[in-house]
């Protein structure tokens, strides 16, 4: 899945929690947000000063916050563990440690309980 590809799917599905995300469609999501992120953090400037870029990134973030949820969910499907695993998050440190490495393993081949396999058979062999 390519970067815009992943964008486009994250954001159709923004409310979808059910389904299985692949990794490709996770981590694109995530460094498309990290780099929308940096360039309103640098347009902000001036940390001590409340402008147009702060809220603007306030909205931004407020605008991804549901379809954030609902990728690592899918994502979280996709290794066959239920959604609720992303209360770990709330553990700091040892909790984000393990959503990570879980958001970093590969997908469950063939169906799971969360839905068919979202990667081609042809592209699981490659892996």
């Amino acid at each position: 899945m390519t970067f815009g590809e992943s964008i486009r799917s994250v954001l159709s599905n923004y409310a979808v929690i059910s389904g299985r995300a692949v990794r490709s469609e996770f981590w694109w999501f995530w460094l498309g947000c990290a780099i929308v992120n940096i360039v309103l953090s640098i347009l902000a400037g001036d940390p001590s000063k409340f402008g147009i870029f702060d809220i603007l990134s306030s909205l931004f973030a407020l605008a991804i916050l549901l379809p954030s949820i609902c990728v690592a969910g899918r994502r979280l499907h996709d290794i066959d563990k239920s959604a609720w695993w992303i209360l770990l998050g709330i553990i700091p440190v040892i909790g984000w440690i393990i959503l990570v490495v879980w958001y970093a393993r590969p997908g469950t081949e063939g169906p799971n309980r969360f839905g068919p396999d979202p990667m081609p058979a042809s592209v699981n062999e490659a892996a």
